[in-house]
């Protein structure tokens, strides 16, 4: 289960502080799929990186499957980051190093590595190769073309399902939107169900 509960989120600047987020409140259970939409700057990614416990909110809480993320110290923070949380980002984010195997596996080597890792990343990206309770996706379709964009987003679906994640993808593509659930607007600094 994810938890958010009163979360603010706002930056110092030299005019004072800027408030992102608001006062944002939601629980998606497993299995649960959602997506978020908003006018650009409205804090979705914002949201994402909290919810994904990469940057911590101003206030209110995140727990996911019962644990907050933010009260763990930073080796078991990172290590909870890893297994439980799986991101989709519109920029892929590839060492250019490495072969498109060993980017799927760049999860695998701060963990402990389990049997069949190296099968797995055969065939799913490198933000499911832990199998994460939660999957975050920032506009995971939004450089593919329509059918490539279709392809990925039925895959997504099938993933969700088959692993029982909790899904959310913020996007402008309200077709997109539209096939999840649970529709989510950010506006105006919170989030309100369409």
């Amino acid at each position: 289960m994810l938890e958010i509960t009163r979360l603010c989120k706002s930056y110092p600047t030299p005019g004072g502080q800027l408030q992102v987020l608001s006062d944002i409140s939601l629980t998606l259970a497993r299995g649960e799929a959602a997506s978020i939409m908003g006018p650009s700057g409205s804090g979705k990614s914002t949201l994402l990186y909290i919810l994904g416990a990469l940057d911590p909110p101003t206030s209110g809480t995140v727990t996911l499957d019962g644990r907050n993320p933010f009260g763990l110290p930073e080796k078991q923070l990172a290590a909870f980051r890893n297994r439980q949380v799986g991101f989709v980002f519109q920029d892929h984010c590839l060492l250019p190093q490495c072969s498109v195997l060993e980017n799927v596996l760049v999860p695998t080597l701060v963990a402990e590595s389990r049997n069949g890792d190296r099968d797995r990343a055969r065939a799913l990206a490198r933000a499911l190769i832990r199998e994460p309770l939660l999957l975050l996706c920032d506009e995971p379709t939004g450089n593919l073309d329509l059918a490539s964009a279709e392809t990925v987003a039925s895959m997504l679906f099938d993933l969700h399902r088959s692993r029982q994640t909790i899904l959310i993808v913020v996007t402008h593509n309200p077709d997109l939107a539209a096939k999840f659930p649970v529709r989510l607007e950010l506006a105006g600094k919170s989030l309100k169900r369409v």
